[in-house]
């Protein structure tokens, strides 16, 4: 018991699973299932051991805008380091790349499907307003329905879901759960506006959790925010179309029935979400921060905004994974898109602790430590 209590003091979520669960379990039951299940809940960790990508084939380069929008590549890759994204065309979806990134996790981790507890689709630009992860669930075919739902929350969404597929893991006695980052933010910006059409991409990433012994644990601590004073730095808001005047003669029936509604294009302030995510995300990785940092990543915001987190935690640049200048910013999809290729590509090996932060739309931020493999 000692060493799980000292295991909690280092994971910051089995401490607090531990403190709340444990008075309890053991109040409530004397009988050798109740020990059992207590033995279970805090002696259970979690740990990463697939990943699995994938983008549209079709590649926009910096010169491929510059034939229709006032910009060229050396204005784009100075402020941004981006040279290329990867653009949705044709009868390519959404929700394909997710379930092929998937299946690619799957199959590295040596799941079957039908193992499959739990699929987390975190997303805020799906093909589905009501929500895609059931859809993969039944293309994986995944067998017994596992629950399978989506979480929003922009480019902080995969990390949210992996700390849900932590405490699902945890507390609700889970093995295999599927975390997948999926956006397609092409569909939602203006391609007239050159200050955020040349900062997106489309693509999917996927890693498998699986739960292990507490001294495997490859979670080690998370840090969650939002301000939604922040908001109206980064929205793309709900318009209510205008309605047909034939209420007119019932006036208690105005503006009804409604016309189809739609979303605007995605809006920033780019000065004020730089200023906000080299403010926050060091802190909240500080925050996070258990044990020493091998390698660092996060969201593929832009360049920019990588080095200047990496220089204010002093981390550096061979130690920092960065893949924005090929795809972008791929939203809740770049933080496993980068895991993914630093991994096949050997950059991060089976041991690597990583310190990995995301922010975005809401505004959120979040920051999680693990260990892969």
């Amino acid at each position: 018991m000692a060493n799980t209590m000292a295991a909690a003091q280092i994971f910051g979520i089995s401490r607090v699973r531990q403190h709340q669960a444990a008075p309890t379990l053991i109040m409530c039951s004397n009988t050798a299932k109740g020990a059992e299940e207590f033995s279970r809940l805090v002696n259970t960790g979690c740990k990463l051991v697939g990943c699995g990508s994938a983008v549209p084939s079709l590649r926009v380069t910096n010169n491929d805008l510059a034939k229709f929008i006032d910009t060229n590549d050396e204005w784009i890759s100075t402020r941004t380091g981006i040279r290329n994204r990867r653009v949705l065309s044709g009868k390519e979806n959404l929700t394909d790349l997710a379930i092929e990134a998937a299946q690619k996790a799957l199959e590295m981790a040596e799941v079957d499907p039908k193992d499959v507890d739990l699929i987390l689709m975190c997303s805020s630009s799906g093909d589905d307003r009501f929500g895609s992860a059931p859809v993969i669930q039944k293309a994986l075919g995944c067998k017994h329905n596992p629950l399978a739902f989506d979480i929003t929350a922009a480019c902080s969404g995969f990390l949210l879901g992996l700390f849900s597929a932590s405490c699902y893991i945890k507390a609700g006695g889970f093995k295999n759960v599927l975390v997948v980052g999926a956006d397609a933010v092409s569909r939602l910006v203006d391609w007239t506006d050159r200050g955020s059409c040349i900062l997106f991409g489309d693509a999917a990433g996927a890693v498998l959790v699986q739960a292990c012994d507490i001294g495997e644990d490859g979670l080690f601590g998370f840090d969650l925010h939002s301000d939604g004073d922040g908001k109206r730095h980064l929205i793309s808001t709900f318009k209510e179309n205008e309605t047909d005047d034939a209420s007119s003669e019932n006036p208690s029936m105005t503006s009804f029935p409604p016309k189809c509604s739609s979303y605007s294009y995605l809006q920033m302030n780019g000065r004020e979400i730089f200023k906000f995510a080299v403010r926050v995300v060091p802190q909240s990785i500080e925050a996070a921060l258990e044990k020493a940092v091998l390698l660092l990543l996060y969201a593929q915001a832009n360049q920019r905004i990588i080095d200047g987190v990496a220089t204010r935690l002093e981390v550096p640049s061979e130690r920092v994974i960065s893949n924005v200048a090929n795809y972008g910013n791929t939203s809740a999809a770049s933080i496993p898109l980068a895991l993914d290729e630093a991994v096949r590509g050997g950059k991060v090996q089976p041991g690597h602790v990583i310190a990995a932060a995301g922010f975005g739309a809401g505004l959120t931020w979040a920051s999680a430590i693990f260990r892969w493999g």
